[in-house]
């Protein structure tokens, strides 16, 4: 098991801080990739992220959340609070007209993610409270099996049926979205 570096960075420790740039840069940036337009927008995220995660290393409660969970939703945070800016602030660019004819692929891309992401939210919906809720901890949080079964205090074997259960009707109403839509799926 890796040993926590947060409450080293809020102590201030240079190397501690080395540290976490290493273990954690990769994610961070593979994250403002998947989230920002450009590399540029990417590579200032991260560098606003570990900032933040400088300034706020003291927050970090073990208790609540594992270190790694705790990184990510300070990056997912200030990620999407800067995609939303960005969204907000007009975008200068020249105009190819040779394009002028064909829609944008990225916009599209946008729009059908956007679209699969309503559908998904629908469908959480239409889970059991404890499966939508163990899922949420799952993906949204990072939080394992285990984790998830401390955290709800209910056992290892309840949480994993949860989880699968949870799984497989997310994807059969999601294809059942799919195909209603006339979709290929």
């Amino acid at each position: 098991m890796e040993d926590v570096l947060l409450p080293r960075v809020a102590r201030g420790e240079e190397i501690a801080v080395r540290e976490c740039l290493s273990r954690y840069g990769d994610l961070i940036w593979s994250l403002a990739r998947r989230l920002l337009p450009t590399s540029a927008d990417a590579e200032d995220a991260v560098q606003d992220i570990f900032v933040e995660i400088w300034k706020n290393a003291e927050r970090f409660n073990e208790q609540v959340a594992s270190e790694k969970t705790f990184v990510v939703m300070l990056a997912r945070r200030r990620l999407i609070d800067r995609r939303r800016k960005l969204g907000r602030s007009p975008q200068v660019q020249r105009i190819d007209e040779t394009t002028l004819d064909t829609p944008s692929q990225g916009r599209a891309d946008v729009l059908e993610l956007a679209d699969e992401a309503e559908q998904a939210n629908r469908c959480l919906d239409t889970l059991q409270k404890e499966q939508r809720r163990a899922l949420e901890l799952a993906v949204y949080h990072g939080l394992s099996h285990s984790q998830i079964s401390d955290c709800e205090n209910a056992p290892l074997g309840t949480v994993k049926a949860w989880v699968r259960r949870g799984m497989i009707q997310l994807r059969d109403c999601m294809n059942l979205s799919h195909t209603s839509k006339g979709g290929s799926k």
